[in-house]
C-alpha cells in the first residue's frame, strides 16, 4: 500500500513540476522524459506517451534479466505516463520567470522522482537505468540519474539552445540534489 500511495503522490508532483514549470519555458528534465519533452516540442506528440513509448526496450530488458526492478517501476510508469498527459493543462496556469519555475520544477520533481525511489518503485525510463547502475557500481542513485539526465540536455543542445540547455542543466541538478535527498542509498 505504501509502495501504490509513493508512486501516485510521487508521479503527481513528477507531473506537476513538468507541466507547471518546466514547459512553460520549453526545458527538459534528463533522461527518457526529456527525450519525451522533445519530441513533444517539436512534434506535439504527448510527452507521457512518449515517455511510455520510449520505455518499453527497458521494461523488456528488466523483464528478462531485472525482473525485481519491472515490478517495481512498470506501474509507476503506467502512472506516471498518464498523470503528465493528464495535468497537461497545467502549462498555462503558472506563468513564472524562468528561473523560479527552473526552482520550482526541479524541487516538485525531486519530490516525486525521490519519494517513489525511497519505496523502492520508480517511473520506469532513466529511475529504472539508475536503479540497476545504482545495484551495480553502489553509488547513490541520485548522482547517477544527475549524471545520465544532464548528457541527455546537453545532447538536445542543438534543439532547445544554450539558453534552454543552461536552465535545464540548473533544473536537472536541483532534481538530482532533491532526489539524492529523499531517496535512500541502495543498500545490499
Amino acid at each position: 500500500m505504501q509502495k501504490l500511495f509513493a508512486t501516485l503522490l510521487g508521479s503527481l508532483l513528477l507531473s506537476l513540476g513538468i507541466n507547471g514549470f518546466l514547459v512553460p519555458h520549453h526545458l527538459l528534465d534528463g533522461g527518457i522524459t526529456g527525450i519525451a519533452l522533445v519530441l513533444h516540442y517539436y512534434t506535439g506528440f504527448p510527452t507521457g506517451l512518449s515517455l511510455f513509448l520510449l520505455s518499453i526496450p527497458l521494461c523488456i530488458y528488466t523483464w528478462f534479466y531485472r525482473r525485481i526492478f519491472f515490478y517495481n517501476s512498470f506501474l509507476g510508469l503506467i502512472i506516471v505516463s498518464i498523470s503528465i498527459d493528464w495535468l497537461e493543462p497545467l502549462r498555462n496556469q503558472f506563468l513564472l520567470s524562468i528561473f523560479t519555475s527552473v526552482l520550482l520544477g526541479g524541487i516538485f520533481i525531486g519530490l516525486g522522482v525521490g519519494i517513489m525511489l525511497r519505496y523502492q518503485t520508480s517511473t520506469g525510463g532513466t529511475d529504472l537505468l539508475a536503479q540497476i547502475l545504482s545495484e551495480i557500481f553502489s553509488i547513490n542513485i541520485g548522482v547517477i540519474i544527475l549524471i545520465i539526465d544532464g548528457l541527455i540536455a546537453l545532447a538536445a543542445f542543438n534543439m532547445i539552445g544554450i539558453k534552454s540547455v543552461l536552465f535545464s542543466c540548473l533544473a536537472i541538478f536541483i532534481i538530482g540534489t532533491i532526489t539524492s535527498l529523499i531517496a535512500k542509498p541502495y543498500s545490499h
